[in-house]
């Protein structure tokens, strides 16, 4: 095994040093041989790796979502102009021929005068 013949410096607590000697001394071994047992031993957990993950899928998963919303929405929005557009047209004709039934209701078209 290589000599240790680097120094790296921790900043800590005087609380966390204390804590930390006492475990050193509690386990027999040097306050270096515990911070270096800790930070090799420290991984990230694989639950975290397959919680962010599912979170980059559920995030593009809801933006899908909400542009498929939008796109409704755009087309109600047009679909009601349309309508409205069809009723005020209508609204406008007399109400003396009948040209079909619309969702229940008699549709009525003007005459129109022939051009001589």
């Amino acid at each position: 095994m290589a000599a240790a013949v680097q120094r790296i410096v921790v900043q800590a607590t005087s609380t966390d040093k204390k804590a930390i000697a006492a475990k050193a001394k509690r386990l027999e071994i040097p306050i270096s041989e515990l911070m270096r047992r800790g930070a090799f031993a420290y991984e990230s957990d694989e639950a975290d790796l397959a919680l962010s993950a599912l979170a980059d899928v559920a995030k593009g998963a809801a933006d899908r979502a909400g542009a498929a919303i939008d796109d409704a929405l755009d087309f109600i929005a047009a679909s009601n102009q349309r309508i409205a557009a069809m009723e005020t047209k209508a609204a406008r004709l007399p109400a003396n021929k009948t040209v079909g039934k619309a969702g229940g209701k008699v549709v009525k078209m003007a005459k129109r005068a022939k051009k001589a």
